[in-house]
């Protein structure tokens, strides 16, 4: 089930959501070595760069010895196995690493995939809040879903990378503002238009039933969409913090349109949308 498009028009240029588009390809493509992968060691990139709970947890990088049992399969949890051992990488900001990850992949599908979910949501996103807010808070998303990994896995020597949980949370922020908004969907061969509350539930709950060795980090997903939608629920709740919170073309001046602006009616279909 893949979303195409939303049929959700803006009232402004996303500049930020295209902007983190680049630097995610950007990182992936020069920094991680995806251009160059002879000259350039992806494990030693994500190990440079990438959150891993353990170091987050105690503030200390990672040893030698605990970098080559993680890499060898052995196990996944050889935290502070050498704590006394020199640090693999010694200025890696272990901490701060929580947003650098944000910005990295582990191959051109889930760099697509995450680029694609961020440009179908985002861009209503940032129209809504404007360009500074929509970063702060796609920002906090990615770190609020990082936080929820390393709660369940803080023994974690694995490195995680991806801007999956930022992008949940903006789908989750979606999923409260325009719960009717229509997401154009290919199934198999088939292309329907799905209310975003039924898309958006659907792939929320699918993440609990993602395998424990699927290399899935699930709980960041969860943890993303959850600081979206809760986000989301307090804008909503009233036309003040909408007032605080809300780009000046979308200072509340009537009721709630849940089709995000799309057209009148629960399910709109307006003509003025391109369709294919």
């Amino acid at each position: 089930m893949l979303p195409l498009k939303d049929e959700n028009p803006i009232g402004s240029t996303a500049v930020v959501t295209w902007v983190l588009i680049l630097v995610n390809i950007v990182v992936f493509v020069f920094l991680q070595g995806a251009n160059n992968p002879q000259v350039v060691d992806p494990a030693e990139q994500s190990l440079r760069w990438a959150a891993i709970p353990c170091e987050v947890v105690t503030g200390e990088g990672l040893t030698a010895p605990e970098i080559a049992l993680t890499f060898s399969g052995r196990t996944d949890t050889a935290c502070d196995l050498d704590p006394d051992g020199p640090e693999a990488f010694p200025d890696k900001p272990v901490r701060l690493a929580v947003v650098t990850s944000m910005f990295m992949h582990a191959g051109w599908f889930h760099l697509g995939g995450n680029m694609l979910f961020l440009w179908i949501f985002g861009n209503n996103i940032e129209d809504r809040l404007g360009s500074l807010r929509f970063l702060v808070f796609y920002l906090l998303g990615g770190i609020a879903a990082s936080i929820a990994h390393i709660a369940v896995e803080p023994d974690s020597t694995i490195p995680v990378v991806g801007a999956s949980g930022a992008v949940a949370a903006v789908m989750g922020a979606y999923g409260v503002w325009f719960p009717n908004a229509p997401i154009r969907t290919l199934i198999v061969l088939f292309l329907v238009d799905i209310r975003a509350k039924w898309w958006l539930g659907f792939w929320f709950l699918s993440q609990f039933f993602v395998g424990a060795d699927s290399g899935v980090a699930w709980m960041a997903h969860v943890g993303g969409f959850a600081f979206g939608f809760l986000v989301g629920m307090w804008v909503r709740a009233s036309h003040r913090s909408q007032r605080s919170v809300f780009a000046p073309h979308h200072q509340p001046r009537g009721p709630w349109d849940p089709t995000g602006g799309a057209g009148a009616g629960p399910y709109a279909r307006p003509r003025r949308i391109t369709r294919f």
